[in-house]
């Protein structure tokens, strides 16, 4: 151990132990590296520790150095990096602790059974201080990752709640860790440390790299604050402590950047304290909330069936659905139609049984709803009645039914192409009550086609309600076109500016894969309204935007010239072609399914 190879000058090198081929040499080398390291005060210690991040990384599951020590050393190098500050600025000392904590969050993220050496080992305590900001955000990043690994677990879930302010320094550190980095980094390049600016590029990147790192990192740091909380908030003791009203109505904004997809960001928490019936109260009592889950609810992301479900879950409670049912059930009626949701199968169905249940309990206790609420709460019992009778309609009736519903949507297309768009959408409104239930493909374009109409009047709610009610409908889910770009424009009337970017980045992709089935004829080229819509969104949903403002420093990552809050002219984007709704010929009706052709209705830039 103590001799090195001719061609290395390091006595007690790591990485000429690892070349050792005898296992018995070998293993008893690394046992000694492992206890003698922290220790050292020798320079180059930063390498092997390096090279121990790589090997977690690529073989997290490994069990050999988890025996052999790398637990009490990694903690030891953690201790010694906050203890002993002239050992921590001299050499390249200042990454070790970085490293420590990100190899010790790498091998307790799948087996509980490494996690409980962890435990053992005690790499609670130092993981803490530096979640309480010992060192920099850098560190506090990979801390809150690796006490997220080990709540995970049963096992050691009660060792991180044992320290009592692992919790509260969670939840502050999801309410400012956007505003930690844009202030300690992003916003002042000249003074920006460079051991935060090499882990970030990996000394590969400039200043623009830098940034865009420095977002990515930041939304990871909410989110695995997030991710760590949402393990706390799984125990009943502990939901009152998260349920603060100034975190609650943050969450839902806590989308992770639109990054971290696996995270649960603020909706996935939300639900965790939706399932207890202590977190329900303070999340009905948020308006903004219930606001907020319902955008979600109609959204086209991995989020969207959390959101339903924080609904579904405040409406059967009798404490809570009488404040949330006016705001809930009109978005849970436009998701009636919903087959299949991810692993959830007839989520439609479990949607309408809800709905029917607030029916019922309406004059008992305090569940009581408007006469608007009553009405949508009708349709949908009306729909599925309707449904039902068309299955005993003969053949002959529905095409009868079909042909009568095709007349009346080309008279809506000829009253649009005149300009008379009110007209054009009642048209489309009588076609919906003939078209049959079953013939989803020709409902699709109907709703799409009136929620154009809504937007051109002015009526963005109600092209939501129309646009989401097209892509349930649509096989696939969420993934119509037209319905998604129109819906993205009406999120931007309202100023809701991720859900727009959602719906613009779906579309983009939506007609990437369009058409022709070979990929390499497919139109790359992205729709100049798409990505003049995207960039607005971009700038309007920037990660640090409210911190930006808060420090005074206003200008966003976009094009030359723009700032957060200017509006760009969007006619271009905004204004239907509404020649193309002429176009819609008469189509012809399917032998099998009892429905149409999937024409392709109108295109609007």
């Amino acid at each position: 151990m103590d001799k090195a190879t001719p061609d290395c000058p390091y006595p007690g090198c790591f990485f000429c132990v690892m070349k050792e081929g005898n296992p018995s040499k070998r293993r008893a080398s690394i046992l000694k590296f492992f206890r003698e390291l922290p220790s050292q005060d020798e320079d180059g210690q930063v390498l092997p520790i390096s090279g121990l991040w790589n090997t977690a990384m690529a073989h997290p599951n490994d069990p050999e150095f988890i025996e052999l020590g790398i637990f009490e050393c990694m903690a030891a190098l953690i201790w010694k990096g906050l203890k002993n500050r002239r050992w921590l600025s001299h050499d390249q000392n200042i990454y070790i602790p970085y490293y420590a904590a990100h190899i010790i969050g790498s091998y307790t993220m799948n087996m509980e059974e490494f996690a409980e050496r962890a435990v053992q080992a005690g790499v609670i305590p130092p993981l803490v201080e530096l979640l309480r900001g010992r060192l920099t955000w850098v560190e506090q990043r990979v801390a809150i990752r690796a006490l997220g690994h080990l709540a995970t677990y049963p096992s050691t879930f009660p060792f991180v709640a044992s320290h009592g302010e692992v919790l509260e320094l969670s939840i502050q550190l999801a309410l400012s860790s956007l505003e930690i980095v844009y202030s300690h980094f992003y916003q002042f390049v000249d003074t920006r440390m460079g051991y935060h600016c090499d882990l970030l590029t990996r000394g590969m990147g400039g200043v623009e790299m830098e940034s865009k790192k420095a977002e990515e990192w930041a939304s990871q740091l909410q989110c695995w604050s997030l991710q760590l909380i949402n393990c706390f908030a799984f125990k009943p003791e502990f939901v009152s402590v998260i349920c603060k009203p100034e975190f609650l109505t943050k969450l839902p904004a806590m989308w992770g950047g639109l990054v971290n997809e696996n995270s649960p960001a603020g909706v996935g928490l939300l639900r965790t304290i939706c399932h207890h019936k202590l977190g329900r109260g303070p999340v009905a009592n948020c308006p903004g909330i219930i606001e907020a889950l319902c955008n979600i609810s109609r959204s086209s992301d991995d989020w969207q069936y959390m959101a339903i479900d924080c609904l579904l879950l405040l409406l059967q409670d009798s404490s809570t659905c009488h404040k949330v049912i006016d705001k809930a059930v009109p978005t849970l009626v436009d998701l009636t139609e919903i087959s299949t949701l991810g692993d959830h199968k007839k989520l439609g169905d479990t949607i309408v049984n809800a709905l029917q249940e607030c029916v019922q309990t309406q004059g008992i206790g305090r569940t009581s709803f408007s006469a608007h609420t009553k009405e949508l709460i009708d349709e949908v019992w009306n729909s599925r009645q309707r449904m039902k009778f068309e299955k005993n309609m003969l053949k002959e009736d529905l095409h009868i039914k079909q042909a009568a519903a095709l007349v009346i949507k080309l008279e809506g297309n000829s009253l649009f192409s005149s300009g008379n768009i009110a007209g054009a959408a009642s048209k489309y409104s009588e076609a919906l009550a003939l078209c049959p239930m079953r013939s989803r493909k020709e409902r699709v374009v109907l709703h799409s086609n009136r929620a154009q109409c809504h937007l051109l009047l002015q009526q963005p709610m109600a092209a939501i309600s129309d646009a989401t009610r097209a892509l349930c409908l649509h096989n696939p889910l969420n993934r119509h076109a037209k319905s998604l770009w129109r819906r993205a424009q009406a999120y931007d009337m309202l100023g809701l500016a991720k859900e727009s970017l959602l719906d613009a980045i779906l579309f983009i992709n939506e007609c990437s894969q369009a058409n022709d089935p070979d990929p390499s004829l497919r139109p790359n080229k992205v729709p100049d309204y798409a990505e003049k819509l995207v960039k607005k969104q971009m700038r309007a949903a920037w990660l640090f935007r409210e911190a930006a403002i808060k420090q005074g420093g206003v200008h966003c990552e976009g094009e030359a010239g723009d700032t957060c809050g200017e509006d760009a002219d969007d006619s271009e984007w905004e204004t239907a072609s509404e020649s193309d709704i002429a176009n819609d010929g008469l189509e012809e009706m399917t032998d099998g399914g009892g429905g149409w052709k999937d024409d392709e209705e109108r295109h609007n830039a």
